[in-house]
């Protein structure tokens, strides 16, 4: 009776502030509704035990639940995480443990790549569950804003090439190249030579049978490698969904390694995720907390500004910035949809903890782009100083002809 009057307390203390299509069923039967509208989201509590969730609902104990199998949710995972979010904000204050905290991790090697095995070796066929037919596992570029996810993934990957200018027979390094497939179009289409690496085994296996599929195994390279021990010169070097995984403050040092390996007249491109908030500091009410734990071990995030001032340290020179939030904004909305239609096959492929932990991470990120708690740049850059071989003087050279190219 007392967890109830609680949990009955709590209701009323939300519901004063706001209305909600949700509905929470109890152990007992007892059904509340939080507004008079129909529900679009249920949650059912098993047992007494599990209103702890909801009494404090942040957005780690409350995805802890429903990953967890605690606490039982129905409804599109959209709508899940608007009215999860809503109950955070009305009962929980934004500060505190619950800010948008700053937590830095040791980098190494071996931490790395098991951080990366874990979030990237589920299953290459779960992945395929979600993302577009190339299997790009990153912010795609909706040039009109109309198109579809294979669509604006092309177009992102010659986004990519044509701002860095890539020419025919320039030598071109992918750090954290995926499933491929900006190798293989950089190759296909521009001419380059590449050389593209991974830490992922499941990655590295399907890239490497894509390039011989595609009968580009004479100019496409894909190695199982840390970036940190790559060795040459590049004309090019792109890296894209990766410096997430560098550690605030191993950001000069990564960005000093692609100076290393970039020509003294070449070009870099990195794209990443970034924190908007100006001291790096996680999505608020817990949200970067149930990343750490179920999503990307050891992932940081850096605000453009510690991005730039890091990039500078490194000995390189930003040409270029472009934000591309609204894009990824759309990208995991897109990516929700998907593996939500294919829940049974998700499900199967990777088991039911794992797909709720995707289900609620995706509609999460979604939610967080669109509330610009974080942001995504692409970020042009030389060594600093030089003078890059090929690229304008003005930004025109990368839009000309974009809506043609796919």
């Amino acid at each position: 009776m007392f967890v109830q009057n609680r949990l009955t307390a709590w209701v009323e203390g939300v519901t004063s502030q706001i209305k909600l299509p949700l509905r929470l069923e109890l152990w007992n039967g007892q059904k509340i509704d939080f507004s008079n509208d129909a529900p679009r989201v249920t949650i059912r509590l098993p047992q007494a035990s599990a209103a702890r969730y909801l009494l404090t609902p942040s957005l780690s104990n409350l995805g802890t639940a429903y990953v967890e199998g605690d606490i039982e949710v129905k409804g599109a995972a959209h709508d899940m995480i608007n009215i999860v979010n809503a109950l955070a904000k009305s009962t929980l204050k934004a500060d505190g443990r619950l800010a948008r905290i700053v937590r830095t991790f040791t980098h190494d090697r071996k931490k790395d790549a098991e951080a990366i095995r874990y979030h990237y070796d589920v299953s290459n066929e779960f992945y395929q569950q979600f993302l577009d037919p190339n299997m790009v596992y990153s912010c795609a570029y909706f040039e009109r804003g109309d198109e579809d996810l294979e669509t604006a993934q092309l177009k992102k990957i010659d986004h990519i090439l044509t701002k860095i200018r890539v020419q025919p027979g320039q030598t071109l390094l992918d750090i954290g190249c995926g499933w491929g497939a900006l190798a293989i179009r950089a190759a296909s289409k521009y001419g380059a030579r590449v050389v593209g690496i991974t830490l992922s085994e499941n990655q590295h296996a399907l890239a490497t049978e894509r390039v011989k599929a595609a009968g580009l195994a004479d100019r496409i390279e894909i190695r199982l490698q840390d970036y940190r021990d790559v060795r040459g010169t590049f004309d090019r070097i792109t890296s894209v969904g990766m410096f997430e995984h560098v550690g605030l403050k191993h950001l000069p040092e990564y960005f000093g390694i692609i100076n290393r390996l970039l020509a003294e007249d070449g070009v870099a491109m990195n794209h990443g995720i970034t924190s908007t908030d100006p001291d790096n500091g996680e999505t608020p009410y817990g949200g970067g907390e149930f990343i750490e734990k179920y999503v990307f071990p050891h992932g940081e995030l850096a605000h453009i500004g510690a991005v730039l001032k890091a990039m500078q340290q490194g000995g390189l020179e930003a040409y270029d910035v472009e934000n591309l939030r609204r894009h990824y904004a759309r990208t995991t909305a897109i990516w929700t949809d998907n593996i939500e239609s294919k829940a049974d096959k998700a499900k199967e492929l990777a088991g039911e903890k794992r797909f709720r932990i995707w289900h609620v991470y995706l509609a999460g990120c979604s939610y967080a782009f669109d509330q610009d708690w974080i942001s995504l740049y692409q970020i042009v850059c030389g060594k600093a100083g030089r003078h890059p071989r090929g690229l304008p003087w003005s930004r025109d050279y990368m839009y000309e002809g974009q809506t043609r190219r796919v």
